[in-house]
Order: C-alpha cells, then sequence, then structure tokens
C-alpha cells in the first residue's frame, strides 16, 4: 500500500508525524511519502534542506506559483503515482488542504487535525465532506469536532502523537542529578518555536524574575519571530539565560537529558510533542494546562507539574517547589519516563494508523462527490481568515486565556474525554 503525506521536511510536530510514523507503516507494508506543492514548497526546502529526509519525497511542480495550476499538478500526480491514500494536514498548506475536494474517490483521505484554533476547525469542517476519517492527535480536538463541528463520531478517531525509539529509550540511563545548589543550579529549558502568539515565550522572564535569588539557570532552544523580543527581555538575567539557536532534530533528545525542567508555557496546542520528547528524556514538564491536550500528556503532580494558561507566577511556584524538594524532581523524572515509553511508543501509533487505514481498505465510507477542477476555489473555512484577521493579539491572548481556564474549571466539575485508539 503506499501513502502520500501532505506536507513538508521542517522541525516541527506535523512532520514528526511523519518521520515517527514511517518505520512502524513499513513495517506493515505500508509506504510513506511526503509531497510538497508548487513553487512555495521548493522555495522552503532551499531555505532550509534537509539532506537526510530529501529522498524519502517529492514537491510536484517545483516551479508553479499559480495555485489552481498546483492543484491540478498534485492531483495528477496522485492519480499516476499509485497512491492508494493520503493524510492531508489540514490547513499545513491550503492548496493540499483543499485538493482533496478535487480528488478521485477511489484514493483514501485521512484528515490529520494537529491544532485547536478557531481557523484549523474551520478549515477542517470546509473540507470535511471530502475525507473518509478524521484523526485528532488529542481527545480535546475529538470532543470540540464532534459537538460543535458535526464530525461524525465514528469516523473521528484520536490518535496520539508519538515519539521515535531512539528517544523513549535512550541509550544511557539518566544519572541521579548533583543536589540543587548554586553550583549545580536547577537547569531549565524552554525548546520549540520561539513565538509568543501560541506558545507564551515572553512570560519566561516574568517566570524568572519570581524565581530570583534561587539556584537556577534557564536555557532557550530554537528561532523564531520572537527571538530578539526574548533576547531583550532576557538581557537583565546574564549569563543566567543561555541561547542555543535552533536545535536539529536529531539533537533534541540529547538536549532534553541535560536539563531537569521543561518550561511549557503555551497559550494554546493540539498535543504539544515537546512535552512527550521531554517526558521520555526525563526532564520534568512544568506546563500551561490545555484541558484535553497537555493534561492528556502530562499527569499532573505525578509525570509532570500543570499550571494555568497565562499565570507565569504559578509556573514559578511549581519549579520553587522542585527546587526545595528535589525527591519529588526525582520521581516525577522516573515516572515521566515510564509514561513516556509507554504512550508515546512509534510502533504502536504506526499500528494504529496502519489499522485505520485497513478498515478504510475494507469499508470505505461515502464521501462527497468529487468536484470538478474547473471549479476551483477555496471555500469560507480555507479563505484568509474572516473577521478573526482583524482582532489585535492582545486581545485574542486574553480571550485564549479565558477559554482555556473556563474549560479548565469545567473539566474540573467532571466532563470526561474519549478513549483512545489502541
Amino acid at each position: 500500500m503506499t501513502t502520500g503525506f501532505f506536507g513538508l521536511p521542517h522541525l516541527g510536530g506535523t512532520y514528526s508525524v511523519f518521520r515517527t510514523l514511517r518505520p512502524g507503516l513499513a513495517a506493515r507494508g505500508i509506504g510513506l511519502r511526503w509531497i510538497g506543492t508548487g513553487a512555495p514548497a521548493s522555495r522552503a526546502l532551499l531555505r532550509s534542506p534537509w539532506a537526510s529526509e530529501m529522498a524519502r519525497g517529492t514537491v510536484v511542480a517545483p516551479q508553479e506559483s499559480e495555485e489552481r495550476s498546483q492543484a491540478a499538478a498534485l492531483l495528477d500526480h496522485i492519480g499516476h503515482g499509485g497512491y492508494d491514500a493520503v493524510f492531508v494536514n489540514v490547513l499545513a498548506d491550503r492548496v493540499q488542504t483543499n485538493a482533496v475536494r478535487y480528488l478521485d474517490r477511489r484514493v483514501l483521505r485521512v484528515m490529520v487535525v494537529h491544532n485547536i484554533t478557531p481557523a484549523t476547525y474551520a478549515a477542517a469542517t470546509a473540507i470535511r465532506d471530502w475525507v473518509h476519517a478524521t484523526v485528532c492527535v488529542s481527545p480535546r480536538i475529538r470532543d470540540d469536532l464532534v459537538a460543535r463541528h458535526g464530525f461524525a463520531p465514528e469516523r473521528t478517531h484520536v490518535i496520539l502523537n508519538a515519539i521515535l525509539p531512539p528517544m523513549a529509550k535512550p541509550e544511557a540511563p539518566r544519572g541521579a542529578r548533583p543536589p540543587i545548589t548554586t553550583q549545580a543550579p536547577l537547569r531549565l529549558l524552554s525548546l520549540g518555536r520561539v513565538e509568543d502568539a501560541s506558545k507564551g515565550v515572553l512570560w519566561l522572564p516574568r517566570i524568572l524574575r519570581r524565581l530570583d535569588g534561587l539556584p537556577c539557570v534557564l536555557t532557550v532552544g530554537g528561532d523564531g519571530p520572537d527571538l530578539e523580543n526574548l533576547r531583550r527581555d532576557c538581557a537583565r538575567f546574564g549569563r543566567q539565560v543561555r541561547f542555543l539557536g535552533a536545535v536539529p532534530a536529531e539533537r533534541v533528545a540529547a538536549v532534553m537529558a541535560e536539563h531537569d525542567v521543561l518550561v511549557f508555557p503555551s497559550r494554546f496546542e493540539g498535543f504539544g510533542l515537546t512535552l512527550a520528547e521531554a517526558m521520555a528524556a526525563g526532564c520534568v514538564p512544568v506546563a500551561s494546562a490545555i484541558r484535553g491536550v497537555t493534561d492528556a500528556v502530562v499527569d499532573d503532580g505525578r509525570t509532570g507539574l500543570l499550571f494555568p494558561v497565562g499565570a507565569p507566577e504559578r509556573a514559578a511556584l511549581a519549579i520553587q517547589r522542585l527546587i526545595m524538594e528535589p525527591g519529588r524532581l526525582e520521581r516525577l523524572s522516573s515516572a515521566a519516563r515510564l509514561e513516556a515509553a509507554r504512550r508515546f511508543d512509534a510502533a504502536a501509533a504506526a499500528g494504529a494508523y496502519a489499522d485505520l487505514l485497513q478498515d478504510l481498505r475494507r469499508h470505505p465510507p461515502a464521501i462527497a462527490d468529487p468536484l470538478p477542477l474547473a471549479r476551483w476555489r477555496y471555500p469560507g473555512g480555507l479563505g484568509d481568515g474572516g473577521l478573526r484577521r482583524f482582532v489585535p493579539h492582545p486581545i485574542k491572548n486574553l480571550l485564549r486565556m479565558l477559554r482555556e481556564r473556563s474549560a479548565l474549571a469545567l473539566a474540573a466539575a467532571g466532563s470526561g474525554r474519549p478513549g483512545e485508539r489502541p
């Protein structure tokens, strides 16, 4: 069985899904190749080439800039390339997301939804009737799509993201760290895209201010639009903060293992793969509590610590407790490693996707008729964002924080979550 994965090699969670699933699917007789489309994809790879991944996929129509022509080339590539199924990462690429509405119905298509934003949900809803199944990478996404966006429960599945085996099973066990002192401070880590709107990175200096005088240091790994703003805000801490720049995928596990605590102050997430990677390395997550997302990865008080979104003082308090109670840090670290190996196993995740594909192959559900390419257009959910694009970021951030805190309160009152696909 040959399958295509709509997306390009890049340092991010969407492509990590491809890298994680490919070996496990291959073991089940399912080939998986990434597919990019058009001149924008070609330019992106020229800016950030990833030599080891280039042979595992292709860019269709690399010189083409006109979107309908890109779509035509993509549909022709799939139709003549022997693909039995495709994975569409909703909203990762607008042309590819929309193209599934025009794809031959004989090609199975699985939509993977990676985030909880209104724009992501709008795009998912726009192509809902043209996909055979939807995979949600966290329970929250499935809850939202089924409850509020008309997704059929029997065709909407939860498959948690996984991590590659070398990350889950490092060659050498993590050694016991020395007692926390000024000479051996607690080693904090922030790793990922340095961007405040979703990742909340500009809360990091506020967390550090509340830890003033305590033995801790912070390492920031990654790049992004708010890197210079974060450097400026951290200047007052001097050598207490160091910046690594972008961290190659093959270095992530080692960097995690060199630190004690992952500080993860995100405003919103779809899964939080960095949390799972940190747990596998024994690096204890201290993360924003996002209902059905981070609490589906981190068991608060057992494998890490959660704090309310937008509450740097609560994050600092959690870190302070780990400094004052080093035994607790070691217990959380050990539990996190065991839990990551059990729940985020790459072979198990690939098996869940393989089982889903085989189910769809045996019993393909009815989907909407493909649209003629001559009628190529973008539905509302794949447009320019509508009125949302005019809302200032501070207002969006406030609304997101209030939404997450409200959702957390409702969850505490007893709301459940659907089970994961085995």
